[in-house]
């Protein structure tokens, strides 16, 4: 049993807590569930019970968070970049609440529009384009000879075409998007970007954001069955009014994360599980129906979105602890997946487990994932093709043992180097 005094020692912005925070997880789950960081003003919400009364009760746990992700205060640049920088940031679009960031009744606005482009119905006409897509890039991991990076094969570029298509972002523009999309998840790590790095990520996020708001409003008067058109046709408050460039922009910066980073990164934490347990390939492909709950353990044990904040909006109480207004929570959807007051087992991997996808991987309530769908469509087409087509998946020799990139928020491998064998077809 770890004493109640350990806790004082625990530093969750130390990078090899955030690359393994498991135990960390438990203690804090059985000896201070709502903890205190030391001198933070931060409390850590970390028993799935206590998470979900939070996340059910949105009057008192807000979403409307103004800053959470530190800034680029540490970083000492010379003037010419502290003024391109300034003069960069003078263009962007300013920051509106829109989704995640956003309580009702605004959020439902929003929301109710973002929902068009992920019905039932539009997630199950684009199977067969999502099998393309990834038929695309098991042939690039079939053609690579010797060890290959997964994450750049297969796990990034399959979400990022997906929800480039689903955007509608035309294929001449997608180098553009690509870059874009993966500065706007990096900005939610912890390395320190060098000044003139964080400048050309700036720089990049600006041309993303016009060409995007552009996109939008060029589908005004050409109308395309996509996420762009959508945005462009969508009428919010009364009377009715189009949602202006800041509003497109806050919908589709949040995309650009939840829409690929996410589903990359739980494709890069499935594919290791394969190669620690060369088991797994073989009974999936001979027992498919499995596959689904292969990808609601992986969405568990490894959470790509490990919390979200909230604020509180009046006093309360929260697993006894007292609660004032203004004070910032994590909640800690990374420690709730492995609640064992919740999950038998909670850190093995169960293809039998039942009611597989309770965890919170997509969040809960008002702020569920609307891409969950999509999402889940990607993960399990992706790993039927992968075990159809390869077996034997194991590290690669000579490489770094993987590792997750140090975040308080997202959990993703930077690289997943393997190697395995090709099947006869």
């Amino acid at each position: 049993m770890t004493k109640p005094a350990d806790i004082e020692s625990i530093n969750f912005f130390d990078p090899a807590t955030l690359a393994e925070p498991w135990e960390t997880y438990r203690v804090l789950r059985d000896e201070a569930p709502v903890y205190s960081l030391p001198g933070g003003g931060l409390k850590i919400v970390t028993r799935y019970d206590l998470v979900m009364e939070a996340l059910g009760d949105p009057e008192t746990y807000s979403s409307q968070v103004d800053q959470f992700v530190a800034g680029d205060a540490g970083i000492d640049a010379p003037e010419e970049i502290r003024d391109a920088l300034a003069e960069a940031r003078s263009e962007m679009l300013p920051a509106v609440p829109t989704l995640l960031t956003a309580d009702d009744p605004a959020h439902a606005r929003y929301r109710a529009v973002v929902k068009r482009v992920f019905t039932a119905g539009r997630v199950r006409a684009m199977e067969p384009y999502t099998d393309a897509v990834v038929a695309r890039a098991t042939d690039d991991l079939a053609a690579s000879e010797g060890p290959v990076d997964f994450m750049s094969t297969f796990a990034l570029p399959v979400p990022l075409r997906i929800i480039a298509d689903r955007l509608g972002v035309p294929t001449e523009d997608r180098d553009l998007f690509y870059d874009g999309a993966t500065a706007a998840a990096s900005a939610l790590r912890m390395t320190v970007p060098s000044p003139e790095q964080l400048l050309d990520r700036t720089r990049l996020g600006v041309r993303l954001q016009n060409y995007m708001v552009r996109l939008v409003e060029s589908r005004r008067g050409d109308p395309r069955d996509d996420m762009a058109t959508v945005l462009a046709e969508a009428e919010i408050d009364d009377p009715p009014r189009p949602l202006e460039p800041a509003e497109i922009w806050s919908i589709l910066n949040q995309f650009l994360v939840a829409g690929h980073e996410t589903t990359a990164s739980t494709f890069g934490a499935g594919m290791l599980l394969l190669c620690r347990h060369p088991e797994l390939a073989g009974r999936l492909r001979d027992s498919p129906e499995r596959i689904e709950n292969f990808c609601e353990e992986i969405l568990r044990l490894e959470a790509p979105v490990q919390g979200l904040p909230r604020r509180v909006t009046r006093a309360a109480k929260l697993g006894g602890i007292p609660l004032a207004e203004g004070d910032l929570l994590m909640l800690r959807y990374g420690a709730t997946n492995r609640d064992e007051r919740q999950f038998p087992n909670p850190d093995e991997i169960d293809l039998a487990r039942e009611h597989p996808a309770v965890h919170l991987a997509f969040g809960w309530g008002m702020h569920r994932c609307p891409g969950a769908p999509l999402s889940r469509q990607e993960l399990n087409r992706g790993f039927r093709a992968l075990v159809d087509r390869f077996d034997g998946f194991r590290l690669a020799g000579g490489y770094p043992e993987p590792a997750c990139e140090p975040s308080f928020l997202l959990r993703s491998l930077p690289e997943l180097w393997i190697e395995f064998d090709r099947r006869a077809r």
